[in-house]
């Protein structure tokens, strides 16, 4: 089965929005054996919507649209789909009701203009919305069946695992991982299972990068599920086997989770010291829940003079060194695990531009140090990238520097 993806609304056209949502609905149509052979933006021109609908429904059997729903005068979607079903719209009663009801419960005055969220195209059904006040609506075109569902992520989601994926059929029998990998670049894991990545192979395996994060997809079909599965893991562990350590989790496991895991596992504790970072690793290792377990807290030492009050670095050590030095790292790591009382802590300190940087000591230079019961050992980087991306890869690196001497401990 095929099927092609609409995603509705000038902030898309315009690149005030990025459009996750085609991302998603991709992926998860993938699992059941569905392949989306076209993504389709289109701004908020009922002519032009009307126009992208008809053209879906003649290549596809299955049509996705997300956005356009909302209440205001540049919401179409409803309107340009009864257009290339050549109906009209009818108010559905009890989609009128459920969206007063919704104001009342929030306690604001409904406005006029939500009950156009309850104009229907004739013959559609309406795809009731939990998480806000547009419905969906459900439809038949042509060789197709069509949804149009609400542009925010959060209520597309629900609406489409709850009352859109129920009813999709199995196109056939598919199974689906996905690795992550950290700590060198796509085109070096590329080279390295090239053979596995050809066009025409099953599974289908390729790969995305996204801020420092190398993730490898792998989409098997077979005669059964079973068939497809044993691939898809086969597959993964010749990939695990060729990247080795590179490879740090699965599925929607992130790199700090992993590392929360190990430590909550070894009844294990992290503090952090951060300069250019910026409390980013401390944010990061926190947005899992639990992390209270594991990590006992962090300080922001951006000035000189907060490192030595704070941190117990030795001006002498500033001033002979640098702040952005081996030494400097070495002692913000060991005053942050000395002063939280943790097993371990990590200590970086930097330049992230755009000015900062000399020939000797360049932007982008970043020194991580991770001190333990075992010793203190200094890492080295120097990160290409926009101030913002070298802030991200250092702390991706600190807590991937962590997962290693968890790995080897």
């Amino acid at each position: 089965m095929q099927a092609v993806i609409i995603a509705i609304g000038d902030e898309l056209i315009g690149g005030a929005s990025v459009d996750t949502n085609s991302a998603y609905l991709s992926a998860h149509l993938a699992e059941r054996g569905i392949v989306a052979v076209r993504h389709v933006t289109v701004g908020d021109d009922a002519g032009r919507i009307t126009e992208a609908i008809t053209r879906a429904a003649e290549e596809a059997e299955l049509v996705v649209i997300t956005g356009g729903l909302g209440p205001t005068r540049d919401d179409l979607t409803r309107q340009a789909l009864a257009d290339a079903m050549g109906v009209e719209l009818l108010e559905d009663a009890r989609s009128a009701e459920r969206i007063a009801a919704f104001f009342a419960r929030i306690g604001r005055t409904m406005k006029p203009s939500n009950l156009t969220q309850a104009m229907i195209p004739a013959g559609a059904e309406v795809l009731d919305n939990d998480c806000g006040t547009a419905p969906g609506i459900a439809a038949r075109l042509g060789q197709a069946d069509v949804f149009a569902l609400p542009g925010p992520p959060n209520e597309m989601t629900e609406m489409f695992e709850r009352q859109v994926a129920p009813r999709l059929p199995d196109a056939g029998a598919s199974a689906r991982r996905i690795l992550h990998a950290f700590g060198t670049g796509e085109s070096d894991i590329g080279e390295k299972i090239a053979d596995l990545m050809a066009r025409d192979a099953n599974p289908k395996v390729g790969t995305t990068a996204k801020g420092g994060i190398i993730s490898i997809r792998i989409v098997a079909d077979g005669e059964t599920t079973g068939q497809a599965e044993r691939l898809a893991e086969k597959t993964a562990d010749e990939i695990r086997r060729r990247l080795g350590e590179l490879i740090f989790g699965a599925g929607d496991q992130t790199l700090p989770s992993v590392v929360g895991k190990a430590l909550k596992a070894g009844g294990l504790t992290l503090a952090t010291a951060e300069s250019c970072t910026g409390g980013m690793i401390g944010r990061m290792m926190t947005e899992t829940p639990g992390a209270s377990e594991y990590f006992l807290g962090g300080l922001v030492a951006y000035a000189n003079s907060a490192k030595t009050a704070m941190l117990n670095v030795p001006a002498e050590t500033i001033e002979t060194h640098g702040a952005v030095s081996e030494r400097s790292a070495d002692a913000m790591a060991r005053g942050a695990r000395e002063k939280f009382g943790s097993d371990f802590a990590l200590g970086v300190t930097g330049i992230a531009g755009p000015t900062g940087g000399s020939d000797e000591k360049p932007v982008g230079l970043v020194y991580i140090a991770l001190t333990g019961a075992g010793g203190t050992k200094v890492h080295r980087h120097i990160f290409g990238g926009d101030r913002n991306i070298v802030r991200r890869r250092a702390a991706l690196a600190a807590i991937n520097h962590l997962r290693l001497a968890l790995t080897h401990k």
